[in-house]
Formats: structure tokens, C-alpha cells, sequence
């Protein structure tokens, strides 16, 4: 008996490791506005769903680090669905406050740019498997914006 029952779970796991799963790719990174309380960046993440029929989002949690620390770090609850058989694309809004922006900007030397790393989990509602989360990780230069950009 307890020969079948290994053989069942192999099946079924051979069977859940061949569902075809959503891909996704971190995009992007890019100021979007400055307001006062800092200013807020736009990460992009395009998202393929292999599916004819949409995928709900359960949450979209990120953290943004440069210079070794944790420059900003959040979840968007519930940000809709994936739409079938297409490629949608999610901007996920990242808060910077001005105090860590002063920070790096001296760090950022002569090329007016900050190092970053951005890491986002996108977790998915699949049918069968129940929550799945796509883990995205960008590395890249973010160009700070000059005085005549900002006003």
C-alpha cells in the first residue's frame, strides 16, 4: 500500500511540475513623480498569462534596495487580474522619502545615478495549485532627475 501511494504523489507532483505557470519580468525602473513628502518611482512588471481565462492577483509585495540598505518596501493588496492569454502590465508605485534621496545623491558622485536593486513577488491565484508567488529580482542604474526636470 504505502508503495502506491508514493507512486500517486510522484504522479501528481510530475503532473503540478508541467502546469504551465505565468512569466513575469521586472521591466523597469523609473522616477514618476516628486511631491513633498518624497518622491516615487514606477516599477514596471509585464506579466504573460499562458491561460484562457484570467488569473486573479492576490498581492504584489516589493522592496527596493540601494548602497546596501532598504530604501523603501510594501505590498499592493489586490491589484486585479491577469488578463487571458495576454500580457498585462502592473506599475508598481514605490514611496522614496527626500531624506534617504539627500543620502544617496551624495553617494551618487558625478554620474547622477544610484545603483539599485528591486525584488518583487507576484503571487497569483492558479487554478489547482491555489497561491503561487513569481519571484523578480532587477539590478540597474536609476538616473536621478536634474533641477529642470523637477520644476
Amino acid at each position: 500500500m504505502a508503495q502506491l501511494v508514493d507512486k500517486a504523489k510522484g504522479f501528481v507532483a510530475d503532473k503540478v511540475a508541467r502546469v504551465q505557470k505565468p512569466e513575469a519580468e521586472l521591466a523597469d525602473l523609473s522616477f514618476q513623480s516628486v511631491g513633498r513628502g518624497g518622491a516615487t518611482l514606477a516599477g514596471r512588471v509585464d506579466v504573460r498569462n499562458p491561460y484562457s481565462h484570467s488569473i486573479p492577483i492576490c498581492e504584489v509585495s516589493y522592496s527596493l534596495k540601494s548602497a546596501g540598505r532598504e530604501v523603501a518596501s510594501g505590498t499592493m493588496p489586490d491589484p486585479g487580474s491577469l488578463t487571458a492569454g495576454d500580457t498585462t502590465r502592473l506599475d508598481i508605485p514605490v514611496k522614496v522619502p527626500y531624506d534617504f534621496l539627500v543620502s544617496l545623491a551624495k553617494d551618487a558622485g558625478r554620474d547622477w545615478d544610484i545603483d539599485y536593486e528591486m525584488r518583487v513577488g507576484l503571487t497569483v491565484d492558479l487554478p489547482i495549485l491555489g497561491n503561487f508567488t513569481l519571484p523578480l529580482t532587477k539590478s540597474g542604474e536609476l538616473k536621478l532627475p536634474t533641477l529642470s526636470d523637477v520644476f
